[in-house]
């Protein structure tokens, strides 16, 4: 009796003793867990703000740039409106010697038309006419300065409007260059500000992402630091009532895949012709593959469910849930805890004949896709 009696007592404290050893091997593993997802949370928030730093001086860059652009613009149009100015000028020009020509016509006409019916007797008898002899050398003279009046006169109205001419032809081409400039200038600008936007928009993005890792890292940090005093109280031989769990939102990305095999459908996708879209994916896997637990969690349902076959619905908490569907058979019963890497089931048929595994995240309460989520591979 007495041997019997010492074999229960070393019983009944082996049992205690072994699942205490249970409890501080799954607290160690979860404590290693959250210590690497938080330092690859770290490594992602130094990187989102190396590119965010990027992202800052291309932005300085791109507003030096589209400053110079409006400076361009602005230059563009002050040197249009000066050309502008400078062919309103030569036309006027142009015009008031057109108008005078217009009026002196009839006499210039008269007096050309005698010069060439007469050419220089016209002048000989102009001077025979003066009645004074001595006034012959003046009136030479006065001939001569007519005669010479005359010829510059058609040689200077000629000249001018040639260079007038001229003069209008080249700012009317400078003025459509200077035009085609403006448009270029304003185009680079357009551009610039339109990248400025888009790099804005990505600092933008990079700051809710980096909000985003600082409140998960913050929710791991949380668990992290539960799971430690949880070791420490193991450490001591005291018991833990209620073992932490890993929060889930923070492993975004780093997710276990939960069977082997390729994804068959894709999230969103219609199985066939008329059928809804899905809120998971399909991954064709061999027939008996084991499907795994994606993250530590509470069976919430392990049952035949209509659509779903066979089907495993593991609670993480914070209305986070992963399913299983499509088993040919269940290995976990509801209400138990499951660990992460854990067999929920064995891959079974789907409903089109092929073997595979439904499989579908619902992150607060709400289909997401499960490629987002599950590592990459």
């Amino acid at each position: 009796m007495a041997g019997r009696w010492w074999l229960a007592a070393i019983f009944c404290l082996a049992v205690p003793l072994a699942a205490q050893q249970a409890d501080r091997a799954r607290t160690e593993t979860q404590a290693r867990r959250a210590t690497e997802r938080l330092q690859a949370l770290q490594r992602e928030a130094d990187r989102l703000a190396a590119d965010e730093r990027t992202l800052l001086n291309d932005l300085r860059k791109l507003e030096i740039e589209r400053q110079i652009k409006a400076a361009e613009v602005k230059q563009a149009d002050a040197d249009a409106a000066a050309v502008e100015a400078d062919l309103q000028t030569a036309t006027a020009r142009m015009d008031e010697i057109q108008e005078s020509e217009l009026a002196s016509r009839p006499e210039l006409r008269s007096r050309l038309v005698e010069i060439y019916k007469l050419g220089r007797a016209r002048y000989l008898r102009l001077l025979l006419s003066t009645p004074d002899l001595r006034r012959i050398g003046r009136a030479t003279r006065t001939v001569a300065v007519l005669a010479k009046l005359d010829q510059d006169r058609v040689a200077t109205h000629r000249q001018t409007l040639v260079e007038l001419t001229a003069a209008r032809k080249d700012l009317a081409a400078r003025s459509v260059q200077l035009r085609t400039l403006r448009a270029d200038a304003e185009k680079a600008d357009i551009a610039a500000q339109r990248a400025a936007k888009a790099k804005d928009d990505l600092v933008r993005d990079i700051d809710r992402r980096r909000d985003l890792n600082a409140q998960l890292s913050g929710e791991l940090l949380g668990a992290q630091q539960k799971l430690q005093a949880a070791l420490r109280s193991l450490a001591r031989g005291a018991p833990v009532a209620d073992a932490p769990a890993l929060p889930f939102r923070p492993f975004k990305g780093d997710l276990d895949w939960p069977a082997a095999g390729v994804v068959r459908r894709r999230f969103g996708r219609t199985a066939g012709p008329g059928g809804s879209s899905s809120n998971g994916i399909e991954i064709a896997a061999a027939e008996t593959a084991r499907a795994l637990a994606i993250h530590e969690g509470v069976v919430a349902f392990a049952d035949t469910f209509a659509g779903f076959g066979k089907l495993v619905i593991l609670d993480h908490g914070s209305q986070n849930f992963s399913l299983y569907g499509d088993l040919l058979d269940i290995a976990v019963t509801k209400g138990a805890r499951v660990e992460r890497g854990q067999v929920v089931g064995a891959v079974g048929p789907t409903p089109t004949g092929a073997t595979g595994l439904y499989f579908e995240l619902r992150v607060d309460g709400r289909p997401v896709d499960p490629l987002q989520w599950l590592r990459k591979r």
